[in-house]
């Protein structure tokens, strides 16, 4: 017979004169604490409110229960939780801390066919059921706005980090590649950082250059910035899957700066050969890892159309050359301090820890964007946004937690060397950024710019 248990709590002795008990009618009970966090960031900064705005809605005004921002709040909040699926809201839209955070305790959320159909807000006309239009420009203007608003006043210099990564597909995904560099099926997305504040996510297909439509992206970004901060100076920063002649050219033109890595070629390495000469005799001397500097214009024989200014690093360390290039149109009074600080003594080229050289984080919240909410629904909304044309995405698979590698236009045999070896950035850099809201954004930063 099965056992009749009617027991109603667990007695634990007692403890300073208390009973201790375990008892089991404690109510509704949630893990989800951090969405009281992530409402209490949104009223403050009314990111969720603003996104809405940028919607149109076109469902009939007296039947709707579930307005837009508040579907855009949970199905952020849920996706800052941990929550990808649309269908974990079946059992989400319950949760006693998403309903108190929505002001709507004791009731009941979206379910996933309602959310669904704001996420495929590109598919507005094509039947009756889809009614939640978007003005996609509103919303990528809007990121712009919230990182400039962060400041009291026009910071004198920021830096714009780009870069690429992988998002793996584990389906028959609309517009899946397969990527010999990723080694899997996946979109391979661009993002553009000021720090830790999102300015572009934008979605594509992995059959694209890494640099593919950044040209598009910066242009956009830098004069929505120099409309409200007309003086401020504005670098651009990447790894060498981004050193295109567009993308330079551009640049140039615009009186906007750049510092991209380099992929070094034989050319390159005959340049830097004095300076690793002597980074060997001194490392074999002091049997320390040593290092010289290269300061010299180059062109590539077709890609390029000018000479530019190159930066090597001739690095011996561990019995080996370690040489790394980045190309620059920054022109520092003191070059020393300069090429220290845009090739950090690092193996593979990497910022050094503590440097800002890559904020960029991965569509998911992590440890890290778990202390930031702010950080996490500014990264969710924008990807959200790039996702929502889609007629098969309601179901897109996060990438893996950590930081977003680059895409260098590596040899195959070095990125098949390991199925978990990543190539290396080609290029980091120590540039000062202004100091956010509170501090006086005109004092000195870590390094000088001119030119």
């Amino acid at each position: 017979m099965p056992t009749q248990c009617s027991q109603e709590e667990l007695d634990f002795g007692s403890c300073g004169g208390r009973k201790l008990v375990g008892a089991f009618d404690g109510g509704a009970i949630t893990s989800n604490g951090g969405a009281v966090l992530l409402g209490a960031t949104d009223k403050t900064i009314r990111l969720c409110e603003r996104v809405a705005a940028c919607f149109t809605d076109f469902r009939h005004a007296g039947s709707i229960v579930h307005a837009t921002v508040d579907l855009l709040r949970q199905r952020l909040f849920g996706l800052a939780l941990g929550y990808e699926d649309l269908i974990d809201h079946d059992a989400l839209r319950f949760d006693p801390a998403l309903t108190a955070v929505l002001d709507k305790p004791g009731g009941v959320l979206a379910g996933k066919s309602t959310l669904n159909r704001l996420e495929h807000a590109g598919k507005i006309g094509l039947d009756r059921h889809h009614k939640l239009d978007h003005d996609k420009s509103a919303i990528e203007r809007l990121f712009v706005d919230v990182f400039m608003e962060a400041y009291s006043e026009p910071p004198v210099r920021i830096v714009l980090d780009l870069d690429a990564t992988d998002d793996p597909l584990h389906g028959e995904q609309e517009g899946r590649h397969f990527h010999g560099y990723y080694d899997c099926y996946c979109y391979l997305p661009l993002y553009i950082f000021c720090g830790r504040h999102l300015l572009a996510a934008k979605l594509r297909t992995s059959s694209v250059d890494a640099a593919d439509g950044s040209v598009e992206e910066v242009a956009r970004i830098v004069a929505q910035i120099r409309e409200r901060w007309p003086r401020t100076s504005i670098v651009i920063r990447a790894d060498s899957g981004f050193c295109r002649d567009d993308l330079m050219a551009w640049c140039e033109r615009n009186n906007v700066k750049y510092v991209l890595g380099l992929a070094g070629n034989s050319r390159l390495t005959a340049k830097l050969a004095p300076e690793m000469r002597k980074a060997r005799t001194k490392a074999k001397r002091t049997g320390r890892p040593a290092r010289a500097f290269a300061d010299f214009e180059y062109r590539t024989r077709k890609s390029w159309s000018t000479k530019r200014r190159v930066i090597g690093k001739a690095e011996w360390t561990k019995g080996e050359a370690n040489p790394r290039f980045i190309v620059t149109n920054v022109h520092e009074a003191r070059a020393l301090p300069l090429r220290e600080r845009l090739l950090p003594a690092r193996r593979d080229g990497e910022p050094a820890e503590g440097m800002p050289g890559r904020p960029v984080r991965r569509p998911h919240t992590g440890a890290d964007d778990a202390r930031q909410p702010a950080a996490s629904v500014v990264i969710l909304v924008r990807l959200r946004a790039d996702v929502r044309g889609s007629s098969d995405r309601a179901r897109r698979h996060g990438p893996r937690t950590g930081d977003v590698r680059h895409h260098p236009p590596a040899a195959a045999e070095d990125r098949r060397a390991g199925h978990d070896q990543r190539a290396a950035r080609e290029a980091g850099v120590r540039l000062g950024l202004s100091k956010p809201r509170g501090l006086h954004a005109g004092t000195a930063t870590t390094m000088p710019l001119t030119g």
